[in-house]
């Protein structure tokens, strides 16, 4: 299908650049261009354009996008804009265009932005997934990679996952990962991205899955700051379905940070006979600070023997809070599966720890569920 694109830009030296770029693009066409918006109003009709590239550095632009959808009911309109922020995206996409474009664009960008309006960029809204754990070795990452199978699996949706373990994130280990580029890459340019560029910045590991690596060494940390990481969560929530956060163990900025912006903390401990049912009760006295806190904060443990509803229940008198869920001990089975390239869920689909991680998907899909699946 070749597409045919009015641009309309108000900046000449930028019309003749974006122009080129449309030009040199496979499968578009560019058929008018225009300066002033109130001439392709009055004279873009007769070229039936199909998509409209429309200046969004305009103070009048929400009136703008109203008046080209009634001249235009049939074209696609992609705001193009120096600079993504989420208030400004998101104020044109309610007002009717299908996505945001940080000018100048390349090519590559110019066709995924097209390309999103099939998977739906501009018009998801993520069910944010932050996975905290008051110390290390929680099996954090395990449950959240294979947590993020059975979501795309079961949902249909777009999953993205977001490794913000900024000094010892195992998301890009765990699934044999050699990335370009990190979230360090993807800090640097944030400036630049919008929600189509950042697209290219995660890593396709399954159908729907896809990963922003953390760092390549524990000494880029100080290259991710908070208002960096923060506007690329912001962008990253208008790209997927679901995305899931993996944070640093213990209260930290990062860690704070992804906390406070997303729907739901899922405080995850392993029960290996420490000391970390006073971890998870001190994390929750933490947490308590938020008004709203007993549905947003809830618990996982892992590594949990037997794994059935009686230690569920025994876990919810200690720590004296609901459990959201409990993970079988399935260190050979994940070791296993990830040595042979796979997902612990695939290697043994009717394993316990195979129906505790599809149970909890289905809980975060607010899929209805009888109460006895749970065991």
């Amino acid at each position: 299908m070749i597409h045919n694109i009015m641009l309309v830009e108000g900046n000449r030296l930028m019309l003749e650049q974006l122009s080129n770029v449309i030009k040199n693009t496979q499968g578009v066409d560019l058929v008018a261009r225009f300066r002033e918006a109130s001439e392709a109003l009055g004279q873009g009709i007769v070229f039936m354009p199909n998509i409209i590239l429309l200046d969004a550095d305009n103070s009048n632009i929400i009136n703008l996008l109203t008046e080209f959808r009634r001249v235009f009911p049939t074209a696609s309109i992609i705001c193009t804009g120096e600079k993504w922020n989420a208030e400004s995206s998101n104020l044109c996409i309610n007002a009717g265009a299908k996505c945001f474009l940080v000018k100048p664009f390349s090519s590559e960008e110019l066709r995924d932005a097209i390309m999103s309006f099939s998977t739906s960029f501009a018009d998801a809204r993520s069910n944010v997934l932050t996975f905290f754990s008051p110390k290390g070795k929680s099996g954090k990452t395990t449950l959240i990679a294979n947590l993020a199978m059975s979501l795309a699996r079961r949902s249909g949706g777009s999953v993205g996952i977001i490794d913000a373990d900024l000094q010892f994130g195992d998301m890009a280990f765990f699934f044999n990962l050699k990335p370009q580029s990190t979230i360090v890459e993807a800090a640097r340019d944030k400036d630049f991205l919008s929600p189509v560029s950042l697209n290219s910045y995660f890593v396709p590991v399954a159908k729907n899955v896809s990963i922003l690596c953390g760092t390549k060494e524990p000494s880029l940390i100080d290259k991710v700051g908070i208002p960096a990481f923060e506007a690329l969560v912001k962008m990253a929530r208008t790209m997927f379905n679901y995305l899931l956060i993996d944070v640093p163990a213990g209260f930290n900025p990062t860690s704070i940070a992804a906390a406070e912006m997303s729907d739901t903390t899922y405080i995850v401990a392993m029960l290996n006979g420490g000391y970390e049912v006073q971890h998870i009760q001190r994390a929750l006295e933490i947490f308590k600070s938020w008004p709203n806190y007993q549905s947003r904060v809830k618990t996982i443990l892992t590594r949990v023997e037997p794994c059935n509803i009686t230690s569920k229940q025994q876990m919810e008198e200690v720590i004296g809070y609901p459990v959201e869920g409990i993970i079988p001990n399935a260190f050979l089975k994940v070791s296993a599966a990830a040595d042979d390239g796979h997902m612990a869920l695939d290697l043994d689909p009717d394993s316990t720890f195979a129906q505790r991680v599809n149970f909890l998907a289905k809980k975060i899909m607010n899929y209805k569920q009888d109460d006895s699946d749970d065991f």
